[in-house]
């Protein structure tokens, strides 16, 4: 009677702690999903912005139509992505295809003048800088997630029910290090 008890009471033990592991890695995984939310908030605050920069960038860069053109694309892909991989992928696309169209700007004095495309570009600024936050902050909440998942004896939990790692943030570094081409 004592060994059934205390048998009981391993099996209890047990089963109470694979409910606390379980619920740790769905609050992760829940607050991961809560990440990539607030960075694709801060994008879709971005390409709100995106037309209104390109409509003024058009009228004094008529000739940068490409440009504008790649812009729009970079900005359509993301909406249509389907996976937040996808989603990163176009993202790089059009923070690097921005860079090249302030670099154009740059070369237009009376563009850099006009309030309207100085006040766009003060907003994107401003949205860029909560981009990087909120990808910083997903970074950190998807490495507290991957860590949770990998350590022993979490992994034993996380292999019985399935969860999987979540990718990190990352942007393209070819992108990054390269400095937008502006051509006449």
């Amino acid at each position: 009677m004592l060994w059934v008890g205390i048998i009981l009471a391993i099996i209890a033990i047990l089963v109470i702690w694979i409910i606390s592991v379980y619920n740790l890695l769905v609050q992760g995984k829940n607050k991961v999903k809560n990440a990539f939310a607030q960075i694709d908030t801060q994008l879709q605050r971005r390409f709100d912005l995106i037309p209104n920069l390109v409509e003024v960038v058009k009228g004094y860069a008529a000739h940068e139509k490409e440009l504008l053109e790649n812009v729009t694309k970079a900005r359509t892909s993301y909406v249509n992505a389907s996976s937040n991989a996808d989603k990163i992928a176009a993202e790089n696309q059009l923070t690097s295809t921005l860079k090249t169209l302030f670099a154009v700007a740059e070369n237009y004095p009376d563009l850099k003048a006009n309030t309207n495309f100085a006040k766009l570009q003060e907003d994107l600024s401003e949205t860029e800088d909560k981009v990087t936050f909120s990808r910083q902050f997903y970074n950190d909440t998807v490495t507290r997630y991957n860590n949770s998942l990998a350590v022993f004896p979490n992994n034993i939990v996380a292999g019985m029910f399935h969860f999987s790692e979540e990718a990190l943030f990352k942007v393209s570094t070819e992108e990054v290090r390269e400095a937008p081409k502006v051509q006449f």
